[in-house]
């Protein structure tokens, strides 16, 4: 990338600081105030991540409750067979899909703002999910699903998305991961939401499973309204940034990425991302972490109760899994950012996942089984966030790296339409072939990643080599190629 003006200067706290000198450059801003880096980090993290996270954990909190919704009756008093359960789970994921390939999110973001964009999803979903409480029939049920799916399709890829245009390249995995964090919260949130409201039964003439979806669902659009006023666009417009900080974070993305680029929305640019093998196997690698990802979300309430435990202790018991997944999804990204490796944390994760199933098909006594949930748990939530994080790191060009985001998110979610038909009511209570198929995607994850490993430590290679160094020739000062770019390195 161009080189900006700029020198670092040691201060006695020992802190990165850059000052900006006054040159007649587009890459110089003002004159002679230092700006740490470090602090200009924090006070991102403070006005960006809570809200984008909150947002999440609302997100997998409305689209996972109806596993505990379950537990208290819904399937009882809809007159619903368990395989008739399992269509509704797979029409949200459908919905999710059809909505994201039809009508890309993130080209919708592109077009509009974030303070606009996803406010309104939440908004929308939150209604929905609201909704869910009010139902009376099983069609009823199979349609709030299908348009939950649709609602959210768009948050998780346009946030990733979004975090790129504030973050150098370095940064982002650990920021998705803090976002994506809010999931395994929202388990353990969920399971203790749930056990909560469950005793609010015959309340107002409603089951405890109405009041889950009724509340939960009113506290997102409650979130949303306000939503409208904390989320923040881009650098450019923040009124929380002083002119000097945002001189420096254009400055810094500018020598890392494409993010200041003013690059004009073109579909041939989208057409890069799927004429691009990585980017498949990217969505492959999250294809085969959603499976495991979203049946351990939607069925460990009754996993656990089909073990010999009652709702109640059912949904305290999803608590722990979730808890060590958060830890374990903060601690292995901050390992992964440290090292700048991506794909042996993945493996390393998924591996361990692999174990918690080996434990669940092989040993048939409760308490073995349920340490076996624990170890899944521990190893898909890391191995997810740092695979959603990935094409945020390596494609660039604004419209790709938005394309790429989306088909990731689409493809993977694939994964998750079959994963709801496995849990099958005739296979309980050990559910072979829900915990058989979960492992084998695990192993493919494995393969999966470590192929996209080879695949870019050998296009740097030759990068290296300058094998791509004649794309250069005749290039116009400050044009950028992409990621096909000789200059761009991708992280491993």
């Amino acid at each position: 990338m161009l080189r900006a003006s700029n020198a670092e200067v040691d201060l006695p706290n020992n802190e990165k600081h850059i000052v900006s000198s006054n040159h007649d450059s587009e890459d110089s801003f003002h004159t002679g105030i230092a700006i740490s880096e470090r602090a200009l980090l924090r006070k991102l993290d403070f006005k960006l991540l809570p809200a984008l996270t909150l947002l999440y954990l609302l997100s997998f909190l409305d689209r996972s409750n109806v596993a505990n919704a379950r537990v208290e009756g819904l399937t009882r008093d809809l007159h619903m067979t368990g395989d008739q359960y399992l269509t509704g789970l797979t029409l949200y994921f459908i919905g999710y899909v059809l909505f994201e390939v039809r009508v890309p999110c993130n080209i919708i973001l592109k077009r509009t703002t974030p303070q606009l964009w996803l406010p309104t999803l939440t908004l929308v979903w939150g209604i929905v999910a609201t909704l869910m409480g009010v139902i009376q029939t099983y069609p009823g049920f199979l349609v709030a699903r299908f348009f939950l799916g649709m609602a959210e399709s768009g948050l998780f890829p346009g946030v990733v998305f979004y975090l790129s245009m504030w973050y150098k390249r370095n940064e982002r995995a650990y920021r998705v991961a803090l976002f994506f964090s809010a999931a395994s919260l929202a388990g353990a949130f969920g399971g203790v939401l749930a056990w909560g409201i469950a005793h609010m039964n015959k309340v107002g003439g409603l089951g405890g499973w109405r009041w889950i979806f009724i509340l939960e669902g009113i506290l997102t659009v409650l979130v949303s309204l306000v939503a409208y006023f904390f989320i923040t666009n881009y650098p450019d417009t923040a009124t929380f940034l002083s002119d000097d900080e945002r001189s420096q974070i254009h400055l810094r993305l500018k020598q890392d990425s494409d993010a200041t680029r003013n690059e004009a929305f073109t579909w041939g640019n989208v057409s890069q991302a799927f004429r691009d093998p990585k980017v498949w196997l990217y969505g492959l690698g999250f294809h085969t972490l959603s499976l495991p990802l979203y049946t351990l979300s939607l069925f460990l309430p009754t996993i656990i109760k089909e073990l010999g435990y009652t709702a109640a202790q059912a949904q305290l018991l999803t608590v722990p899994p979730y808890a060590v997944a958060f830890i374990l999804t903060i601690s292995v990204a901050v390992a992964s950012e440290r090292t700048h490796y991506r794909a042996p944390f993945i493996m390393g994760s998924s591996s361990l996942a692999v174990i918690g199933y080996i434990i669940l098909l092989s040993d048939h006594r409760p308490g073995v089984s349920y340490v076996g949930t624990i170890f899944a748990a521990a190893g898909i939530y890391p191995a997810t966030a740092i695979v959603l994080s990935w094409p945020a790191n390596n494609v660039s060009g604004q419209t790709k790296r938005a394309t790429a985001n989306a088909m990731q998110i689409s493809i993977g979610n694939l994964g998750a339409v079959l994963g709801t038909q496995l849990y099958r009511t005739e296979s309980a209570p050990r559910f072979y072939l829900g915990h058989g198929f979960a492992m084998g995607y695990l192993v493919a994850n494995v393969v999966v990643v470590g192929t996209l490993w080879l695949v870019l430590k050998k296009t740097n290679e030759g990068k290296e080599r300058g094998e791509k160094d004649h794309l250069l020739d005749g290039l116009a000062e400050g044009e950028w190629l992409g990621d096909e770019d000789p200059r761009w390195r991708f992280q491993t």
